[in-house]
């Protein structure tokens, strides 16, 4: 996502011509947001099973596909765009595994919109669906560190691009992140 600025700078003002309701804007739009929706979803995607190579385009194409089918969103600019597109991703990996989770403890059959099958082994379920609960108790306790780390982990934002969507300093945000590890190592693996 290292966009060079005149590049970001397109790529903001397409996303604002796109939310005021310019269609020809998204065409031009997607192939300059591309490879930086496919970083993140490749992040999601690590440690997943090696043997689905399409497992990173599918995540990122249905994560466009929800973005896109939103009522004009009133993008604010690259960075804010990537991180709703990791929280799009996020989602997507989180639901799968509640529905396998369900599935597993004798649950119904459920919609499945493209290859989830691909995304998320059955051994990785509980850990994203733990990693996702964790998240939303540190958001009720502090929402802006759970902020920090859905940017930060699941958007692959920098210090700086994280703290110009949040709207604090870069210092800030490293301080957050720097709690938030610490705090979610604990939550997961039960240490005081």
């Amino acid at each position: 996502m290292n966009t060079s600025p005149p590049a970001a700078q397109r790529v903001t003002q397409l996303l604002a011509d796109w939310s005021g309701g310019d269609d020809a804007a998204l065409l031009e739009l997607t192939p300059l947001v591309y490879d930086g929706l496919r970083r993140i979803a490749h992040r999601h995607m690590a440690g997943q099973r090696p043997d689905h190579t399409l497992q990173a385009t599918a995540l990122v194409h249905e994560a466009y596909l929800r973005m896109a089918d939103q009522s004009k969103g009133s993008w604010q600019d690259r960075a804010h765009f990537f991180a709703v597109a990791a929280r799009a991703m996020r989602q997507i990996l989180v639901n799968y595994a509640k529905s396998s989770g369900a599935i597993k403890r004798g649950g119904g059959a459920c919609k499945v919109d493209f290859d989830e099958a691909a995304l998320v082994s059955p051994g990785q379920s509980d850990e994203i669906v733990n990693l996702h609960e964790a998240l939303e108790r540190l958001a009720k306790l502090d929402p802006r560190k759970a902020q920090v780390v859905e940017l930060k982990y699941f958007g692959g934002l920098n210090y700086d691009e994280t703290a110009e969507v949040l709207d604090i300093s870069a210092v800030t945000v490293r301080r957050d992140w720097e709690f938030s590890k610490a705090w979610l190592y604990a939550e997961l693996h039960g240490a005081d």
